[in-house]
């Protein structure tokens, strides 16, 4: 995978919980630390889609389910 550099501004406290963080989770680098939290915030917003797909009503797929196939069928 190709990796692209990136620099960005953080308080110091964050940059403490970085260090933290890798020590303690035995992460090679701080880029790891980086892209385990953003991993993280894309597994949120997946959730979020996910959920809110499954809110939609599809009543084309509600009317097929009485088209005469039993759970047996399948």
């Amino acid at each position: 995978m190709s990796a692209t550099k990136l620099s960005i501004s953080l308080p110091q406290e964050l940059m403490n919980f970085i260090d933290y963080y890798r020590m303690s989770h035995k992460t090679h680098n701080r880029s790891d630390v980086i892209k385990d939290a953003l991993d993280s915030l894309r597994e949120r917003e997946l959730e979020a889609a996910y959920a809110a797909a499954n809110q939609e009503i599809d009543l084309d797929f509600d009317n097929c389910t009485a088209d005469g196939l039993d759970d047996r069928t399948w």
